[in-house]
Order: C-alpha cells, then sequence, then structure tokens
C-alpha cells in the first residue's frame, strides 16, 4: 500500500457512523468562539460573565436546533419547502414593519421577556436553500438542457433580496445571491448565463454603492481608511491596529487592546480582528482552516449525495456550504480591509443567538444528508412524463 493510500485511509470516514471532521470543524470553531467572545466582551457591561453565559445558552440552544434538525428526515423538508420559503418572506415583510431598528436597519424582531432579538434574515436562509435545493432537485434536466430555465429561481430570488434592500441589510444580500448563484453552479445551469446574472448583480450593487451616500462613504473608507480614521475609517483603522499588533503569535489571550471600547462590535462583527491581535497570524490562519475543513466537508458530503442518487439532499449541503464560506469569507475580508464594512457575523464564531442557532440547524441538515447518504441504499431518480423533457422527482 502506497503512502497516499494509507494516508486516504487513516482520513477517510467511511468506516465511521457520521462525518467526524465535519463534527471536528463545528465543534472547535464554536468552542473558540465561546473563548473568544469572552475575551473579547471583557469590560462591556459591568458583569464580566454576562456574555460568556449568553453565548454558552446560545451554544446549548443552537446544539438542540442541530439535533432537531439531524432527527427529522429530508422528505418532510422537502414536502414543505415552498411553505417554509414563504413564511420566511414573510417574516421579512414582517420585520420591515415592526422590527427593531438598530444601527438604521431594520434586521431584528424583539421577543418577550428575557428572549433574545431575532434576527430574520439568519432564519431566512434555510427556507431559501429548502426551496432552492427543492426545485433544483425536480428540475435538474430543465436547468441543464434548457438555459433559460434558471431565470426562475433568480426571480424567486429577487423576492427576499429586494426585502433586505429595504432593510437595509447588503450584507445578507450578497450571502443570499451567493448561496443561489453556487446551487446553480452545482446544478449544471449554463454558465455563460450564471456569468451574466453574475454580472448583472455585480452592476446592480455599484448602483446601490453610487445612489446611497452612506454606502459611497463606506467604500471610500475601504479603499483608504487613514484618510478619515476617526470618522468613516474608523472601524477598519481599528482592526488594522488590532492585526499589526498580534505579528505572528499574538499578544497573548485576553491582552487584547482594541477590545477595550477602540474596536466596536468587537464580540460580533469584528471578533476575527481580536483573534488576529491576540493569537496572531498563527490563529488566524488556523481559523481560516477550520473554515476551510468545514465548507469541505459539506461539498464532499453534497457531491456523495449527488451521485447516490440524493438530489435535495445534494443541494441542500452545497447550499450550506455556500452560505458558510461566503459569510465568512466577507467577515473575514472585512476586517482585514479586503472588503467595505458590512454588518455579518463570522459563522459559530461570533456572538449572537440566531446565527448560532441557523448555523446549528445548518450543520445538523449536513449530518442528515450525510447519515441518509450512509445508511440507504443507491437510489435511482424517478423520472415523471412531461412535455418536455423528463424530470427527477
Amino acid at each position: 500500500m502506497s503512502r497516499i493510500q494509507r494516508l486516504h485511509r487513516a482520513l477517510t470516514t467511511r468506516d465511521f457512523p457520521c462525518d467526524i471532521w465535519l463534527i471536528a470543524a463545528a465543534v472547535a470553531l464554536a468552542g473558540l468562539g465561546w473563548v473568544m467572545v469572552s475575551s473579547a466582551s471583557v469590560g462591556l457591561l459591568d458583569n464580566s460573565f454576562y456574555y460568556f453565559r449568553q453565548h454558552g445558552i446560545f451554544l446549548v440552544v443552537s446544539a438542540l436546533g442541530c439535533l432537531f434538525m439531524l432527527s427529522v428526515p429530508l422528505e418532510a423538508w422537502r414536502q414543505n419547502a415552498a411553505l417554509i420559503f414563504l413564511v420566511s418572506v414573510g417574516l421579512l415583510v414582517v420585520v420591515l414593519l415592526f422590527g427593531q431598528e438598530i444601527n438604521g436597519s431594520k434586521r431584528w424582531i424583539a421577543l418577550p421577556g428575557p428572549l433574545p432579538n431575532l434576527q430574520v434574515s439568519e432564519l431566512g436562509k434555510i427556507g431559501l436553500i429548502f426551496y432552492m435545493a427543492m426545485f433544483m432537485s425536480r428540475f435538474t434536466y430543465d436547468l441543464r438542457l434548457r438555459a433559460f430555465t434558471l431565470w426562475r429561481p433568480i426571480a424567486v430570488l429577487a423576492v427576499p433580496a429586494s426585502l433586505l434592500f429595504l432593510a437595509p441589510d447588503f450584507g445578507g444580500m450578497v450571502v443570499y445571491s451567493v448561496c443561489v448563484i453556487g446551487m446553480l453552479m452545482m446544478s449544471g445551469a449554463s454558465l455563460v448565463l450564471l456569468i451574466g446574472s453574475g454580472g448583472a448583480l455585480a452592476a446592480g450593487a455599484v448602483m446601490l454603492v453610487v445612489l446611497e451616500p452612506y454606502r459611497l462613504a463606506r467604500w471610500t473608507s475601504f479603499l483608504d481608511p487613514w484618510a478619515d480614521q476617526f470618522a468613516t475609517g474608523y472601524q477598519l483603522t481599528q482592526a488594522l491596529i488590532a492585526f499589526g499588533r498580534g505579528h505572528v503569535t499574538g499578544t497573548g489571550l485576553g491582552n487584547s487592546v482594541q477590545k477595550l471600547h477602540y474596536l466596536p462590535e468587537a464580540h460580533t462583527d469584528f471578533i476575527f480582528a481580536v483573534i488576529a491581535e491576540e493569537l496572531g497570524m498563527i490563529g488566524a490562519i488556523a481559523v481560516i482552516l477550520l473554515f476551510t475543513l468545514l465548507v469541505s466537508r459539506a461539498m464532499l458530503i453534497g457531491r456523495k449525495a449527488e451521485l447516490a442518487g440524493h438530489l435535495f439532499g445534494a443541494y441542500v449541503s452545497y447550499g450550506i456550504g455556500f452560505v458558510i464560506a461566503s459569510q465568512a469569507f466577507i467577515n473575514m475580508a472585512v476586517s482585514s480591509g479586503l472588503l467595505p464594512t458590512k454588518g455579518l457575523t463570522l459563522p459559530l464564531v461570533s456572538y449572537g443567538g440566531s446565527s448560532l442557532l441557523v448555523i446549528g440547524m445548518m450543520i445538523g441538515l449536513l449530518l442528515r444528508v450525510d447519515a441518509e447518504t450512509r445508511h440507504r441504499p443507491r437510489r435511482t431518480p424517478t423520472p415523471y412524463k412531461s412535455r418536455s423533457e423528463p424530470r427527477l422527482s
């Protein structure tokens, strides 16, 4: 047996009941997030353990959400995908009408009592993934043989994207769009039309930036944050200072200076900058590698499900992979000055109940797809008759 074969045998999860690498990556990121949220939130409140306790509660709720999604058959989600999507769109409308406005954006619904605010756009990701996976598993042949079929899911995408634009939640729009275009790419849709659609969306994004003064200010400050470092470029300059202080090995856990009322949202949107300051380049690269492992396992689970004929589960896995990859990339790119400032959390790491719950549910879905692919025999998709091409049921 060659060295490569021995390495493959040592790393494969074929003999395990589940994908242990997916679980290991998720648990490592969640554990690191709990530690870093506790460190980054020191001094924000009189009770230094408040965010530590709250984040721990969110992690427990996230784990329960993961177990719930793992216990429900995928067929139940496929049959109710349209209804779930309509409910998520309805919640996006509700948040526009009655939502709580924070920092000029309506993204949260205030829940009664001690319950935390609910960020509706996070839940909408699951509804969108379910609907698109249902559509693509049903019309696979049409997407591959009839190029303009892809305009139908893009038209559906326009509904929640428009509602997010009105919020406004520009970062959420980008994540939704990347998710759907990525899923269409994996379904075998026309690359020419996908590239054209991506170009049109990019042109629209440029227009959105130009037409809104605050977005234009964010863009110009991103290009040269030091030109106005105490106003529009304040967040980015403080994040870059954190990166500079971290060097290779970091200042040590708990020794960040930027988290002490210099770096805004240090425990949520800019937690990656605190990681880079306290754990250095080594810690930042470790986080990137963990996300790479998590996303690659999601895509691999989707590929195995597709080869086994479980098309709905395959596209659900692809959608989850693209959501996690795009959100993690945008968050880390914003913190390091590669992209303009966006209000997106770092999945599994940043503080936030809605984000942790949805990511936990996504991990549970991935494990469910993996379990059904492992424990069910190879499935031959059953075509049904139509006036055009046969379609996969």
